[in-house]
């Protein structure tokens, strides 16, 4: 999680990530953030993530993010 939270802290300095539970319905993560934080997310942990995936349920939050990235892990 601590490289998810490093990815995060570059993309959107000053938030909270570990606190925020609404980061695409309060706009924190727009359609260009969520694009780049899915490319820094492949590179770092190695996974491919699908258009089916870009969903807001699996980016309002780090642990939904984290979910996400630990089920592509599996599936690999």
């Amino acid at each position: 999680m601590e490289e998810l939270l490093e990815i995060l802290n570059e993309l959107k300095p000053g938030v909270n990530f570990e606190v925020e539970s609404n980061l695409v319905k309060d706009g924190i993560l727009d359609s260009l953030a969520i694009i780049r934080l899915v490319g820094k997310i492949e590179d770092e942990f190695d996974v491919s993530v699908a258009v089916t995936d870009l969903i807001p349920e699996n980016f309002n939050s780090v642990h939904d993010i984290m979910a996400l990235i630990e089920r592509l892990e599996d599936e690999d």
